[in-house]
């Protein structure tokens, strides 16, 4: 997750917004294509989030919800600026996930093999030019996106289990049930295979060892000494766009 750069944060939104801020502008600047997956809930559903939501909806004069919780919108609108401002953001996804039969809450329900027998995914695209501008009108846009969530999930778990009005699963057009199994089956194999195949390594050969202690060592000395290795990344960004700040200075005075 750090190799992939992930944002990590305290959810202590004084020390987050730095860093948010900080990753945001390099993500703009690197100019790759970029998908940033948030929760603006924050956390998942239990019945302790869920007597705080209530109580948050209660101080706020807002509808209590039973399938969904309250969104923070303070980070939401802030990503949602700060990528339109660096022209890095073509549209929001809004994803709606439902479990039609068990739901896992913890690891340990996924250790007992408490696995969703299924996952039904309900998948809406906003265009950024569809999305309000202002700060206020942008919270009230996701709290408008979470009162339709309550009553997609509700009508979803009160009725035929399903999103799709025909009672049926919608396979997106740019695939097709072969594709589908054929992921599965290999996703299968690979996770399979490949926990045994490492375990082999390590057991027969020294330099499997020796490269997996020295990974460990070297990922946990960089974690204490520069906080993640997203943080080297972002500092080396800084540091050679500052350099190059200098030079282009430089180069107009000659």
């Amino acid at each position: 997750m750090q190799v992939a750069a992930f944002i990590f944060i305290q959810r202590k939104w004084e020390d987050d917004k730095s860093h948010f801020e900080k990753m945001l502008d390099y993500f703009c600047d690197i100019r790759e294509p970029l998908q940033l997956l948030i929760f603006p809930e924050g956390t998942d559903l239990t019945a302790n989030t869920k007597a705080r939501s209530d109580e948050f909806a209660e101080k706020s004069g807002l509808q209590k919800y039973e399938y969904v919780l309250h969104p923070r919108t303070t980070g939401f609108t802030f990503v949602v600026e700060r990528l339109r401002e660096g022209d890095n953001l073509d549209a929001i996804h809004d994803i709606t996930v439902a479990y039609p039969q068990n739901i896992p809450q913890t690891e340990k329900h996924l250790l007992n093999g408490n696995f969703p027998k299924e996952i039904h995914f309900h998948v809406q695209r906003y265009p950024i030019e569809t999305v309000p501008i202002s700060k206020e009108e942008l919270q009230l846009w996701c709290q408008k996106r979470w009162e339709e969530k309550e009553e997609r999930l509700r009508h979803f778990y009160e009725g035929g289990k399903c999103f799709s009005a025909t009672g049926q699963s919608i396979i997106p057009p740019c695939k097709s049930e072969l594709r589908v199994l054929a992921v599965k089956c290999i996703s299968l194999l690979y996770w399979t295979m490949f926990p045994l195949g490492m375990l082999a390594l390590l057991y027969l050969y020294s330099f499997a060892q020796w490269y997996f202690a020295a990974m460990i060592i070297f990922f946990v000395v960089q974690q204490k000494i520069f906080g993640g290795l997203e943080l080297i990344e972002l500092a080396c960004h800084r540091y050679f766009k500052k350099q190059q700040k200098i030079h282009d200075m430089k180069v107009k005075s000659d």
